[in-house]
C-alpha cells in the first residue's frame, strides 16, 4: 500500500498557513493519501502554529487527527494550561468555526456573538493590556481623562472613531481578532522571550504569515483613511504607515512589549529602546526592517519626535482629515481636525491645519486666531518656523495662495503644469509670498528645468536667507552646473543655519565631500 502512495513532502505545510496555497497543498495530499498516512501528514504541522492546526481540522473534521488538531490549536490558544484551565478553554462547547475563521480568515471576519466573545475574552484574560484602565473605558470622555500610559490603544481608537453610538459588540469583535493574533504570537514564543524575540516573531507573523502590506499608491492616495482606521487595516491587511503602526502598537500592548511611536514629518514608525539605550527601529511600511535612525532625519528635521499613545489616536484623525482636505470637503476636515485636537491639544501642526481649514471655509477670524497661536513657534525637532503661516499673518500671502501650495499633483506633466500656472498667478498678486516662490521652484525641478528653478530659489534667499532647504537646493544645483563658487557659497549658508541648531545632516556632508573632489574649498571669502 505504501508503495502506491507518493512520498509525503514535509514542506507541504508551510509557515504561511493562512495563504490559500496551504489549503491547496492539503487538499492535494488528501486526494492522494490513504487513511494511514494521515497521521504522518499531521506530524508535518508546525507544533506552534495555531492556524495550521485549524486548517488541518477544517479539512479533516471527522478524522481522529483532525480532532487532535483542533484540541492542539485550542491548547495553544489557552497557553498550554492543560487541566488547570476552565474546561471551556480546553475545548469549547460552542461552534468553533467563527473563531477559526477569525484565525485563518478563510471567510470574511464575522461579527461574533456574546457566547463566542466570552470564550475569546477568557482566552485573552491574561494578556497585559487588561491591566490598563483604558481597557475598561467605554466613552471618549473616559479615554480623554486617562494618562497616556493608561490607555488601551485599540479600545481608545475604536471608541473615538465611532461616529454615533458606540457599538460594543463590534468593538469587542475587533478586539477579539487582536487577542487571537496576540495569542498566536505567544504560542511561538518561549516563556521568557526577550523584547528582540518578540519583535522578530511579530514581524514574521504580521508581515510574512498574514502578509500585511503597504497599499498601492493609486489606492491609498484616494482613500488613505481606509488604510489608517484599525478595522479597515485588520480586514484588508493593507495599511499606510500609521495604520500598520497602530496595529503593531495594539499587539505590543498585548505582549508586554514597550514600544515608542516616532513621527518624522509626514511619517510614523515604531521603535524599541532597551535599558542600555540601544534602538531597534521597526519600519512598518517595509515588513518591520530596522532602518537606521539618521535615515529619518533631513535638513529640516534635527530630532525624531516621540508620540505617546493618546497622541497616536489624534494622528488617526489627522490622516482622515487629510483625505477630506484633498476632496475639498472643508467642513468634514474641520470636524476631523477638531476631534483629533482633543487628543493633541498642544500640537502646533494640527492647529495650523485646522486654521487653514477655517480660512478655506470663510471663517477668517477663527483661522487667524489659531495661526497666531503657532506663529513663531520653533519645535525642538525642527530647524525653522513655519514661513507659510508667517507670510499669511503679515499680509504677504492669501488664502488662495495657501490652497495653491497644498494642491496635490499626481506626478503627471499636466498636473504639475496646472499647479505651476496657479502658483505663478499667485505670485503676480503676492510677489513676496515665500511659500509660492519655493513651491513654484519645486515644480520646475519636477519637470527637469533646473535653469528656471535657480532664479526663483535665489529670489527666495533675497527675502529669507535662513531656510536651509533652499540654500541646499541652490548649492546642489550650482554644483550640478559646475558653478563651484556659488555652490560653496550656498553650502556654507546651509551649514551655518543647521549647525546653529546642533544639526549635522548627512545630505550636507555628502555634498561637501562631492564639492571637495570637484573643486577645493575657496580660501577667500566668497
Amino acid at each position: 500500500m505504501a508503495q502506491k502512495n507518493p512520498k509525503i513532502d514535509r514542506r507541504i505545510v508551510t509557515e504561511n498557513s493562512l495563504m490559500k496555497s496551504t489549503f491547496f497543498c492539503l487538499l492535494f495530499a488528501a486526494a492522494n493519501l490513504q487513511a494511514s498516512p494521515l497521521t504522518a501528514l499531521y506530524a508535518t504541522l508546525d507544533p506552534t502554529s495555531i492556524s495550521q492546526h485549524f486548517a488541518f481540522y477544517e479539512l479533516y473534521p471527522n478524522a481522529k487527527e483532525g480532532r487532535d488538531a483542533l484540541r492542539h490549536a485550542w491548547d495553544l490558544l489557552a497557553g498550554g494550561c492543560g487541566s488547570s484551565c476552565d474546561p471551556e478553554l480546553i475545548l469549547p462547547t460552542i461552534d468553533p468555526q467563527p473563531i477559526i475563521s477569525l484565525v485563518n480568515r478563510s471567510a470574511e471576519a464575522p461579527l461574533l456573538n456574546e457566547e463566542q466573545l466570552q470564550v475569546i475574552e477568557k482566552l485573552g484574560a491574561h494578556l497585559p493590556n487588561r491591566k490598563f484602565k483604558g481597557h475598561n473605558a467605554w466613552t471618549k470622555q473616559e479615554v480623554l481623562a486617562l494618562e497616556p500610559a493608561e490607555i488601551d490603544l485599540a479600545r481608545a481608537l475604536l471608541i473615538a472613531e465611532s461616529v454615533q453610538s458606540v457599538d460594543s459588540l463590534q468593538i469587542r469583535s475587533y478586539e477579539a481578532t487582536l487577542d487571537l493574533m496576540a495569542l498566536q504570537i505567544i504560542a511561538r514564543l518561549t516563556p521568557n522571550a526577550t523584547p528582540t524575540e518578540k519583535i522578530r516573531t511579530i514581524n514574521d507573523y504580521v508581515f510574512s504569515e498574514l502578509r500585511f502590506r503597504f497599499p498601492p499608491h493609486s489606492l491609498y492616495a484616494k482613500d488613505i483613511d481606509l488604510y489608517t482606521l484599525l478595522p479597515a487595516v485588520i480586514d484588508s491587511r493593507r495599511g499606510v504607515c500609521l495604520g500598520v503602526s497602530i496595529l503593531y502598537l495594539s499587539l505590543a500592548q498585548r505582549l508586554d512589549l514597550d514600544l515608542q511611536a516616532i513621527t518624522p514629518p509626514g511619517h510614523i514608525y515604531v521603535r524599541y529602546v532597551d535599558p542600555k539605550g540601544d534602538i531597534i527601529n521597526i519600519e512598518t511600511t517595509a515588513r518591520g526592517i530596522d532602518v537606521p535612525s539618521d535615515m529619518y532625519l533631513s535638513l529640516e528635521t534635527r530630532k525624531l519626535q516621540q508620540r505617546n499613545i493618546k497622541e497616536v489616536v489624534g494622528l488617526a484623525f489627522m490622516n482622515q482629515a487629510a483625505v477630506a482636505w484633498h476632496k475639498k470637503e472643508t467642513k468634514t476636515a474641520i470636524d476631523l481636525y477638531q476631534r483629533g485636537r482633543e487628543f493633541l491639544p498642544q500640537d502646533p501642526l494640527i492647529h495650523t491645519f485646522l486654521g487653514f481649514q477655517y480660512l478655506f471655509d470663510g471663517e477668517e477670524a477663527k483661522g487667524k486666531e489659531l495661526l497666531a497661536s503657532v506663529s513663531g513657534l520653533l519645535p525642538d525637532h525642527l530647524i525653522s518656523t513655519d514661513f507659510i503661516v508667517e507670510d499669511y499673518l503679515s499680509g504677504a500671502a492669501s488664502v488662495e495662495g495657501i490652497r495653491a501650495i497644498y494642491q496635490e499633483v499626481d506626478e503627471t506633466r499636466n498636473s504639475i503644469l496646472a499647479k505651476q500656472k496657479e502658483l505663478a498667478g499667485i505670485l503676480d498678486k503676492h510677489p513676496s509670498f515665500r511659500g509660492a516662490i519655493f513651491h513654484l521652484a519645486i515644480t520646475h525641478l519636477q519637470l527637469g528645468r533646473e535653469k528656471e528653478a535657480i532664479p526663483l530659489l535665489e529670489r527666495y534667499v533675497n527675502l529669507d536667507a535662513k531656510n536651509p532647504v533652499v540654500a541646499y537646493y541652490l548649492a546642489a544645483l550650482h554644483r550640478q552646473r559646475m558653478n563651484y563658487n556659488a555652490s560653496w557659497k550656498y553650502l556654507k549658508i546651509a551649514e551655518t543655519i543647521v549647525h546653529e541648531r546642533e544639526h549635522y545632516p548627512k545630505a550636507l556632508e555628502d555634498l561637501r565631500r562631492s564639492l571637495v573632489i570637484a573643486c577645493p574649498e575657496p580660501t577667500t571669502r566668497l
